[in-house]
């Protein structure tokens, strides 16, 4: 498809203008490509998955973390590597941060909240504006031991466990990436258990003092799920082919 049109797609679909962030968010980097068929799905630009992506032969690099952050004020070093590289391959790189985290549908918080068998309540942690994070609630209360291994299972992840609250999980709060010092927030919530993904040594007192399970599943990990789930919308939307580019930072 033309590559003009599904930018508009993916603009209007994440609310790109609307949802502010850290940098420029959509289509960053533009090639001399006039249309799309193949959408190579990450979390990062870097060279090995740029060079993965280009081998597969795709026309978009699509991923969560991109490579405009605040005040860029010049192509060189890693990043010009990256500009080069990706034009190199007439590629085109569109990403979305904030509005990938915060999307009802595909959004990380929100597929986190389905893998996990949790039904959405609340949406809280607004950094910018915009609620990102949610809060859940199982069903039925479950061990933490068996909720800790759905989120392993689900997210092919070890996790780092605080546990610090209930023996038995019901009432979750989430925030996928960084969201080690929002264990407070998580607890004011009414959560029995906050799942994030990256640790802190700074807040590890936090989940003690506020009796509350912390469940550190990876920033890499916890923001793996909105791209395939956002790649998987876009192949029943439109004639594209996806596929998933995993490089785990294991961080």
């Amino acid at each position: 498809m033309e590559y003009t049109k599904l930018v508009a797609y993916l603009n209007n679909y994440l609310h790109i203008t609307e949802i502010a962030d850290y940098g420029p968010q959509g289509l960053q980097l533009e090639a001399d490509n006039p249309r799309v068929q193949r959408i190579a799905l990450a979390v990062d630009v870097a060279p090995p998955v740029v060079n993965a992506a280009a081998e597969w032969g795709a026309d978009m690099l699509l991923v969560h973390h991109g490579i405009l952050w605040r005040d860029v004020t010049r192509l060189a070093g890693p990043l010009g590597e990256r500009v080069r590289l990706l034009l190199r391959h007439n590629m085109h790189l569109y990403a979305a941060h904030l509005p990938l985290d915060a999307h009802p549908e595909v959004g990380n918080n929100a597929v986190l909240a389905q893998m996990m068998g949790l039904s959405i309540r609340d949406w809280w942690f607004a950094p910018k504006g915009t609620p990102l994070g949610v809060f859940g609630v199982l069903e039925n209360p479950m061990p933490l031991a068996e909720f800790v291994g759905r989120v392993e299972t689900n997210l092919h992840t070890k996790s780092r466990v605080l546990p610090h609250g209930t023996s038995q999980v019901q009432q979750v709060a989430i925030i996928s990436g960084f969201g080690a010092d929002q264990v407070a927030a998580a607890k004011e919530l009414g959560a029995d258990t906050f799942l994030t993904g990256e640790t802190s040594h700074a807040n590890y007192w936090a989940a003690a003092d506020h009796d509350i399970n912390v469940i550190f599943a990876g920033h890499y990990a916890t923001e793996t799920v909105g791209v395939q789930a956002l790649g998987q919308h876009l192949a029943a939307q439109f004639d594209v082919q996806v596929k998933f580019f995993d490089f785990p930072t294991n961080m």
